[in-house]
């Protein structure tokens, strides 16, 4: 697997509005807000940091709100972009044969992202994908635009 970069990162929540205060307002972290999902694409460094709703992970992991009292309940995403859809489902394949489990296979969402997502030793819910916007060359500090959390 060749890794792009890291495309995004960030806490995983149950707190709603305490985990948006305690990020923007001890850190002072700009965050733009779409249906309780809180992020930024202005911070350096990262392309994309943001409070992911355990609601909407475990959406866009099992198809379903609620996580699974079987699985531990993850603390916060890691996501690793790769260079194309293709190199995500070559990357779910090498995975599978290192015997590791993948939660939900390469698969495009409806915003046009490639992504496919399994759990590490420690918790992090880990996705491998492709973000075609992320690709494109912007100066330092615009802000990425395509992401439609509406749609997660």
């Amino acid at each position: 697997m060749d890794i792009a970069f890291v495309a995004g990162f960030g806490p995983i929540s149950g707190a709603g509005a305490a985990s948006s205060a305690f990020w923007g307002g001890a850190f002072g972290i700009p965050f733009s807000e779409d249906s309780g999902y809180f992020h930024t694409e202005l911070l350096p460094g990262v392309n994309a940091f943001a409070i992911w709703p355990l609601s909407q992970a475990a959406e866009a992991t099992f198809g379903t709100a609620e996580w699974p009292v079987d699985r531990p309940v993850p603390q916060a995403w890691i996501e690793f972009d790769v260079a194309s859809p293709a190199a995500v489902a070559e990357a779910v394949e090498e995975l599978r044969a290192g015997g590791h489990e993948i939660l939900v296979g390469a698969h495009e969402e409806p915003w046009g992202q490639t992504t496919s997502r399994l759990m590490s030793p420690e918790g992090l819910l880990v996705g491998v994908s492709y973000t075609p916007w992320m690709h494109e060359v912007r100066p330092a500090g615009e802000a990425v635009v395509g992401f439609d959390p509406e749609l997660d």
